[in-house]
Parts: structure tokens; sequence; C-alpha cells
């Protein structure tokens, strides 16, 4: 628990001052008449205590430096139904704090003193947690592993003829057997056109010979989360259409990671895999003219329109390092993440090209790029899906990012990890 003493102890150097930190745990959330959702604890209390139980407390106290956690108070009617719940004592000697407390007796502790408002509290949270550190890197790189042996999994089992909800069980038994409990987000398994829809949630078509299958989904350790995707055909090998897209977007992805040093600006780092997608495009007759153009002027965002990167840790899209890290978009196209990435940023690299019938059939679109666009080809990729391939990395303190994602990317190794 010393990890997360030391995390409280910097949470409140950078708040100072004398008033009091509180911190509410999750509460559980009512599913039906008597059964609640699945309990997740909110992703500051796990950060600040490591404590998974729902109903709790943390108060900080700067002035005698005393740590207090707060519990619910059981009783033997809790204790029938849900079984032994660590009392006070234990909880102290668990979770490493000096006190613990009753929820009940929250007012008597806090009583009328000061307590740091709730913005200044997000902020320094949100700037602590940006950077990522060696406890936490463990984390992440053991949910990485668990998570990528369920993709390999998913790999050697999938045939043509399974749904996609078949196929989803094999990676959450992986999951499950390795005792993660909690996936980081609900698990996209997109068949064939499937694929091309970003957050499909249906997880029910059959996978068809010919067809690829795209498969985003991580589970999550102590809170900390993976996300992996990967793309590969339903019979174990790529077409050659299938291999001209898929080839783009690997050697998009390989080139980002390369470039995802010290110093850089997300925003830039994007822009960069819409010019590697373009030229790729390009290349396949899809899209033509200046590569500037294609990229400033949006018709590249008609196959690529989500962004190549996000910040992963406690949430799946993690806190972006609070006011001090923000900074304008530098670029002449939209991007959500803009940060100066630093030493200890965990991010995915997710780049991806979709043949997506609401933007290829849109009028006003049809007419914006009509000369960047040839769109009676790409009309035949319609059947096609999507493809996108996701790891996780770390921003190392010098040189190339850390890839703490080990599943078969390559065209061969995919194949290899298919093989029937």
């Amino acid at each position: 628990m010393s990890h997360y003493r030391e995390l409280r102890r910097s949470l409140t150097r950078r708040l100072g001052g004398d008033a009091l930190i509180h911190l509410e745990g999750g509460k559980p959330i009512p599913r039906n008449f008597d059964v609640d959702y699945v309990f997740r604890q909110n992703s500051d209390f796990l950060y600040l205590t490591g404590v998974e139980e729902p109903g709790c407390h943390l108060v900080l106290d700067p002035k005698t430096k005393r740590e207090t956690l707060f519990v619910p108070r059981i009783d033997n009617h809790h204790r029938v139904w849900e079984g032994h719940v660590p009392s006070p004592d234990e909880a102290r000697k668990i979770f490493g704090v000096d006190r613990v407390m009753y929820a009940d007796e929250l007012k008597k502790v806090v009583g009328r003193r000061k307590v740091a408002p709730k913005a200044r509290l997000r902020d320094a949270l949100d700037e602590l947690r940006a950077c990522k550190t060696e406890h936490e890197l463990a984390l992440m790189k053991h949910a990485n592993e668990i998570s990528g042996a369920g993709h390999r999994a998913v790999m050697a089992a999938t045939r043509p003829g399974m749904k996609e909800y078949e196929i989803q069980a094999v990676f959450e038994i992986e999951c499950l057997k390795a005792g993660l409990k909690h996936l980081a987000y609900p698990s996209i398994v997109a068949a064939g056109v499937n694929g091309a829809v970003l957050h499909y949630r249906r997880n029910d078509a059959t996978l068809k010979d010919g067809e690829l299958l795209l498969i985003d989904a991580g589970a999550e350790l102590k809170g900390y989360a993976a996300d992996i995707t990967r793309t590969f055909p339903a019979n174990g090998k790529f077409t050659q259409r299938q291999r001209d897209v898929y080839s783009i977007v690997l050697e998009t992805q390989k080139v980002c990671i390369d470039r995802a040093r010290v110093g850089v600006i997300s925003a830039d780092l994007h822009v960069h895999s819409m010019r590697v997608i373009a030229e790729g495009l390009k290349s396949l007759g899809i899209l033509q003219g200046d590569t500037d153009g294609l990229v400033e002027g949006g018709a590249v965002r008609l196959f690529y329109p989500h962004g190549l990167t996000h910040m992963l840790g406690l949430d799946v899209h993690d806190v972006t390092g609070g006011k001090k890290r923000k900074m304008p978009n530098p670029t002449k196209v939209p991007v959500r993440f803009v940060a100066k990435l630093e030493p200890g940023f965990v991010i995915t690299m997710e780049p991806g090209i979709y043949f997506i019938e609401a933007l290829l059939h849109d009028k006003d679109l049809r007419a914006k790029h009509k000369n960047s666009v040839d769109f009676a080809k790409a009309e035949t990729f319609l059947d096609f899906g999507g493809i996108r391939i996701e790891d996780d990395v770390v921003v190392s303190v010098d040189g190339p990012p850390r890839n703490l994602t080990n599943v078969p990317k390559e065209i061969a190794d995919v194949e290899t990890a298919c093989a029937r």
C-alpha cells in the first residue's frame, strides 16, 4: 500500500493549504428491484486507495497529515447475504491508512473544516494521473498480457459460421480464467461490414467465409485498462484486397508508434497518420490529389473518421493532464486529444480505414469531395467493413515508446496465429 500512500501525499502537496481533502467512493447502482449493477469503483478513489468496495470515503488532513478511510457500517443482515466485510481494524491494516471509521461518522471528522474545492481537486488529480508510476505501468502491462492472451485465443478459435458473441466469449473467458473480472469497456466483435461501425455493440451476426473480423476488446486489472484491437480474416488467409488495405493501416501504426516521442504533440501525430493513410488510399486509386489538401480538406476522414490516439489508464479514455497541460490545437484538422507527450504517458495507437455507407452516400460529402474521392471505386468496398489495429504504448524518457501489447499484427504472423 506504500504506492497509494505516496500518491495521497503527492496530492496533498500539490493542493497545498490546510483545507481537508475529501473524496467519495462509488455507490452501488440498482439494476432492478433488489439487484445492483456489477460494482466498479470510482477511478479517482481507486487511484488513491486501491479500495474496490462501495460506499467508502477518504479524508486527508494536511494539518495533522492524518489519512482516514470511512467504510460502511455493516449489519448481520448484510453478512448473511454478502459474507464477511473487513472491520475497521482489518481495513486499516489492509489499506495502509492511519485510521478507519464508519461512513456515518464522516460529519464528526469533517465538521466545519474547510474542504478543498472540487474543481481544484479535479485538476490536481488530472495532473497526477496523467504520468503513470512504475507500479501503475506494471498493472497495465499485466492487463495487456492477459488481454493479449484473449486476442490470441480468438485468432486461434475463430471460424466462418461462428456468431460474434461466440467469439466474444472466447476473449472474455480468457480474462476471467486469469482473474480479471472487469472489462475495460464493452467488447466490440464485428464481422464483415459491421467492422465499419466504430462502436459496434450488437455482437450477434454470423461471420462468413472471406470476411474480416474486427475485435476491439480489453480487460482491466485493479482498474487499469488494456485497449487492443486486431482485424483478421475469418478463414485465416487475407485476400489481396484485404492485404492492400491492412498494409496501409499497419504501416501507419508502426510509423506513428516510432514517432511518439517526448515533446511531440498528439495532434501533429494524428495529422501524420492521416497523411500516411491518404497516401495509401491514393495508391489504391480511392483518393486523388495533393496529400495536404486531402488531409486539410477532410477527404481522408471519409475513410478514417476517428482519432489516432487517446490517453489510457484507470479509464479507457483517461484524463489528459489538467489545466497546466492544456494547449491549443496547432493543426488545421479537428483533433479531440491535444497534448504534448511526456514520459509516463500511456497512449493508444489505433489508425484505421473503413468503408462506411453513411459517409460514402452522403450527398453533401460527395459534392464537397467529388474531385478528391473516386466514389465509384470506394463503393466497391462497401462489403469490406473496416480495419483497425490498436496497441497500448508508454512514452519513454528518451527514444521510441515501449509497446505493452504483444499480439500478432504482421500479416504472416496473423495468418500463423489463425492457422487451421
